[in-house]
């Protein structure tokens, strides 16, 4: 048996609350598991008429290789073409609607910086995309059953020991080689991808120091992402994000309420449910032992035990706080 209250709208506090987990995959193997799914893409700019013959990349999924930098470059770097710092855009607001000519502008069709490109930080960022005849990008990506809302900032690295290379995460949206410091892509952490556009110069294992002009004699963007993005002898390292939400019920039993136990076990034997003498007393008070919460069609939806029975009082009013995490 059970009595029943209406909750007011006070009495139900919603608060989110973020967790983490943190993921380490060795290898090419370990990251391309079942349970894992991390993609690597290589991306090339090919020029020319599109053919189903060309190259292909992927470990987990199969793309062309000039789909994969045509899709990287217009989605995160289509306003960074005439400067690395990204073209700004007349309106600081996206103008619902479509114009004329089919696009979906943030400025009029004069402007340059039209587009989103998913900044991830408010700092003016700096982003270099290759647009060099057969010139290559690299893209990590991690599918959303791992980073849960977006890969926690700061967390994500991805390495090859044995080329001595470790790209890591700054906290800003840069993803930014270890062993010189400079920002070698962008990580996009709500859509799990990370995208790696240069060689970070000093970052490889070179031929002696040499450097010719503005060039390092034995490296290339080509051979520094495919160490990171083909090699099977990678790490790669991130933490999940994702918001819960703690749902807190306020169940509040005035003195004047629910004074007369419901527990059947107090009727006595006689067949007109008449209680034991104890329990008509003053001095008793009903135990609660269950919180029970209903919805609108009195179908119970929750139970909430407490530890051990709790009396309810005559001349105060009792609080029972109900949690729920979902």
């Amino acid at each position: 048996m059970g009595a029943f209250k209406k909750l007011l709208a006070s009495d139900v506090i919603v608060t989110p609350f973020e967790v983490n987990k943190g993921f380490t995959f060795e290898g090419a193997a370990a990251m391309t598991a079942s349970d894992a799914g991390i993609d690597r893409f290589l991306g090339q700019n090919i020029t020319g008429d599109f053919s189903t013959l060309e190259v292909t990349t992927g470990e987990v999924a199969t793309e062309y290789r000039r789909l994969v930098y045509n899709s990287i470059k217009e989605l995160y770097y289509s306003n960074y073409q005439s400067t690395p710092t990204g073209d700004t855009a007349s309106l600081a607001f996206t103008v619902p609607g479509l114009d004329s000519t089919g696009d979906v502008l943030q400025g009029p069709a004069s402007s340059a910086g039209r587009y989103e490109n998913y900044l991830q930080t408010t700092l003016t960022q700096s982003r270099e995309f290759p647009t060099g005849s057969d010139t290559y990008v690299g893209v990590v990506s991690i599918p959303s059953k791992l980073y849960g809302d977006q890969i926690q900032p700061g967390s994500f690295q991805i390495s090859n020991a044995s080329e001595n290379i470790t790209v890591v995460d700054d906290s800003e949206g840069n993803l930014v080689d270890d062993s010189t410091g400079l920002i070698v892509g962008q990580i996009f952490y709500a859509h799990g991808v990370a995208a790696i556009t240069d060689n970070g110069e000093l970052g490889l294992d070179v031929y002696g120091d040499a450097i010719y002009g503005t060039s390092i004699y034995g490296a290339s963007d080509q051979s520094y992402i495919e160490n990171l993005i083909i090699s099977s002898s990678v790490t790669c390292s991130f933490s999940s994000s994702f918001d819960l939400f703690e749902t807190q019920y306020k169940c509040t039993v005035d003195p004047s309420e629910y004074n007369f136990s419901l527990n059947s076990s107090l009727i006595s034997g006689s067949t007109d449910g008449t209680v034991y003498d104890y329990v008509t007393g003053s001095y008793f008070n009903p135990y609660v032992t269950t919180v029970g919460l209903y919805n609108e069609a009195q179908d119970l939806i929750a139970v909430g035990k407490l530890a051990q029975p709790l009396p309810t009082n005559n001349t105060t009013d009792l609080t029972i706080l109900i949690n729920i995490d979902r």
